[in-house]
């Protein structure tokens, strides 16, 4: 009896592998955070080294680098697909309207993926140093930090209309900036969070001008700003001219990642109108902004759970993609 109901055990055991197993192959692979633990141990340390010295030469790197894993990830998903340069019948994603002259910090990804390279050749992908570098970058600024998911591959296509169509603009209506995100899987908790990555970095002129002069087609400020506010920001951005003049989105801490974001949006002071909608236009997202507002902590906690999420929009993992050699050009 006892042998039967061993057997039983062991009949039920390896019924559940093979079930996993079977799982994992379906999926093309997982993700995991010990994915190089022992293919490339020193990944790590190697991305933090690079990061840290490009955000220390200059601090609004933290913010560049942070940008691209989202502009990344909004694109036929966490593919390192923005990385890609034009050629071999691709159009890159960096000339789309959301990047040119705006997506910067490519060359600090690939010094990563260079040294990477030299310690561990074709193993780390260039999706996942965007995502590393992304978690560096927040920690750096005085963020949180998270478990980043690792074992992403290269894509070896790029979508330039995707990049025009599916990355949320800062002129959008909140329900259009809404849908870009539930279409990937995230939800209204998601997007306030993940907003939150304002505190730090720039917006050009030609980003907020109309909030300035012309909101509503009828040469006429967005009186839902702080005209003191309004004024300052007009000093720097005129009327016509001045298309990449560059303001800290946040003015109160620029370089530190912080919950002044959403204390600026309640005081009218949303540099943005992606923002500020988040504040006028939904009441879900409006009791959001007075929660991150009031707590960093709890900014800090959701923030951490949202950009894992983000992370995890359609990655390409077991033998889908490649591994590229270099982050600007598909293998050949």
């Amino acid at each position: 009896m006892a042998s039967k109901s061993i057997n039983l055990i062991i009949s039920i055991a390896m019924l559940a592998f093979a079930t996993l197993c079977f799982s994992q192959s379906s999926n093309g692979g997982s993700l995991s955070p010990q994915f190089y633990a022992r293919s490339c141990p020193q990944a790590h340390q190697i991305v933090h080294s690079v990061v840290s010295r490009a955000v220390a030469r200059e601090p609004r790197m933290a913010a560049s680098l942070l940008r691209l894993h989202f502009h990344d990830c909004f694109v036929q998903g966490c593919d390192a697909s923005l990385l890609l340069d034009s050629g071999n019948g691709i159009v890159s994603e960096k000339g789309a309207v959301p990047n040119n002259n705006s997506a910067r910090g490519f060359d600090v990804l690939d010094q990563i993926k260079s040294a990477l390279e030299k310690a561990c050749p074709q193993t780390v992908s260039c999706a996942d140093i965007i995502a590393l570098a992304a978690r560096e970058s927040t920690v750096l600024a005085g963020g949180p930090s998270w478990d980043v998911q690792l074992g992403r591959r290269d894509s070896r296509s790029a979508s330039f209309s995707g990049a025009n169509n599916n990355i949320p603009a800062p002129n959008n209506t909140f329900q259009t900036i809404l849908s870009t995100y539930t279409r990937v899987g995230l939800d209204i908790i998601d997007l306030v969070a993940l907003s939150g990555s304002h505190t730090i970095g720039n917006a050009r002129c030609t980003s907020f001008r109309q909030r300035l002069y012309n909101q509503a087609g009828n040469v006429q400020p967005d009186f839902t700003l702080d005209q003191n506010y309004t004024a300052r920001l007009r000093t720097g951005c005129p009327r016509s001219g001045g298309d990449q003049n560059q303001f800290a989105m946040d003015f109160i801490t620029p370089a530190r990642f912080d919950n002044n974001y959403f204390k600026n949006i309640l005081s009218a002071k949303a540099m943005l109108n992606s923002d500020e909608v988040l504040a006028t236009r939904n009441k879900v997202s409006l009791g959001l902004v007075r929660k991150y507002a009031a707590s960093n902590e709890a900014f800090f906690q959701q923030y951490a759970k949202s950009i894992v999420k983000m992370g995890n929009i359609s990655p390409l993992t077991g033998s889908r993609g490649e591994i590229r050699r270099n982050c600007r050009a598909v293998n050949t």
